[in-house]
């Protein structure tokens, strides 16, 4: 696995896989901030977010649910100190389809106790927590 990452200008930069796919991170506005990506903390919390909501579907599609809807909130709380690491992570995960609440939150059990990979490159150092929401 391996990304490329190319300064676009001020502290704009584009990360690029070897598929050709990409994501643009942005520095802090006291380096030259841009509008135009993520700072790299909020790339970790997507990250995460995306890496559980594969799984979380990937479960209830194998369980046979159809969804119809699913999304993910994340909250981060960092240190106050440097380097501000992340001590707390809320993820609120809000889905639709053909399944009852328990199967969703087996889902989202399973994912982060099991399957994704970036709730557990961070396990240990910060505080992972979630809830879930049914929604039409």
């Amino acid at each position: 696995m391996k990304v490329q990452l190319e300064r676009l200008y001020g502290a704009q930069f584009k990360g690029t896989n070897e598929d050709g796919a990409s994501i643009m991170l942005a520095g802090s506005p006291d380096i030259g901030a841009s509008e135009e990506g993520l700072r790299p903390m909020q790339a970790l919390l997507a990250s995460l977010a995306g890496c559980s909501a594969i799984d979380v579907l990937n479960i209830l599609q194998k369980g046979r649910h159809t969804v119809t809807h699913l999304d993910v909130s994340v909250d981060g709380e960092r240190a106050d100190a440097i380097p501000a690491v992340f001590t707390k992570i809320h993820l609120h995960y809000r889905a639709g389809g053909d399944f009852p609440l328990q199967k969703l939150e087996r889902a989202v059990a399973l994912s982060q106790e099991k399957y994704c990979s970036v709730s557990h490159m961070l396990r240990g150092s910060v505080a992972i927590t979630s809830s879930v929401e049914l929604v039409a």
